[in-house]
Order: C-alpha cells, then structure tokens, then sequence
C-alpha cells in the first residue's frame, strides 16, 4: 500500500528532478486509476489483520512527520473496539507499520520498482508503447 500511495520524484540530481512539477504529482495509485488499470496487489493471507491496521491508522503523527504505530495506540485500539489481538499479532501489526513507513520512503523515488511482482497486463503494455511513440514520433 505504500509503494502504491506514495508520489515518486524523480532523481534530485537530474534536470527534472531541478525543475518544479508542471502540474500536481499524483501517487501511484491515483496514476493507475486515471489509466483504468486495476492497482496490481500481492496476495493477501490475513486481510482480518491489514483492516485492523487500516482501522488503527497505518501510522502515527509525530512532530517531524510520521512514525510507527505505537504499542500505546495499539492498546487503546484493543481497549475502544473490545477486540483483543494475541500478542504475535499486535507484534505484527506494529512490524507492518514500521514497514509500511520504511516503504514509503523508499517509494519516493520514481525508479523504486514494486515490492511484489505482478504479471504486466496487455492494457499497461498499450498505454507504455504509446507514450513511447508519441515521446518518439
């Protein structure tokens, strides 16, 4: 989800990464909507897990941006829903978080490909040759 969500740039060093954006930057996500191409998405085992993530917030807001989900934020989740994780989950979750922002990170870099592989779609190699012809032709 943070790969998919982020907003790449490109390399500060280059000439593009020097110039300012023409338009606003859309995330990835938003990217392939605007293609309609479906978000490609790894395989999903424990989908009760990465809603209880969701529902909690992904991460939290710090004074110089965002950090993990904190065991406290996790407990007073468990305590305001009624619902009690097993302590290997609230484990995992609290990993998925700091992966998640670790991820993000990386995924502000245009060149950061997918942290999963994805067979590439007959509509996604269309649009990818036609910008190439019109960049060409």
């Amino acid at each position: 989800m943070a790969w998919l969500h982020a907003r790449p740039k490109p390399d500060a060093r280059s000439r593009r990464g020097k110039e300012e954006p023409v338009g606003p930057v859309l995330s990835r996500l938003e990217d392939l909507k605007r293609k309609k191409i479906d978000p490609p998405t790894p395989p999903n085992p424990a989908p009760h897990l990465i809603g209880h993530l969701i529902e909690m917030g992904l991460t939290e807001a710090a004074g110089m941006g965002s950090v993990p989900l904190s065991w406290r934020e996790i407990a007073a989740w468990q305590e305001n829903t009624c619902v009690r994780l097993e302590p290997w989950e609230a484990r995992l979750i609290r990993d998925l978080s700091k992966a998640y922002l670790a991820e993000g990170h990386c995924a502000e870099s245009e060149n950061c490909p997918p942290p999963w592989r994805a067979p590439v779609t007959q509509r996604e190699l269309d649009i990818e040759e036609a910008q190439l012809r019109a960049l060409l032709g």
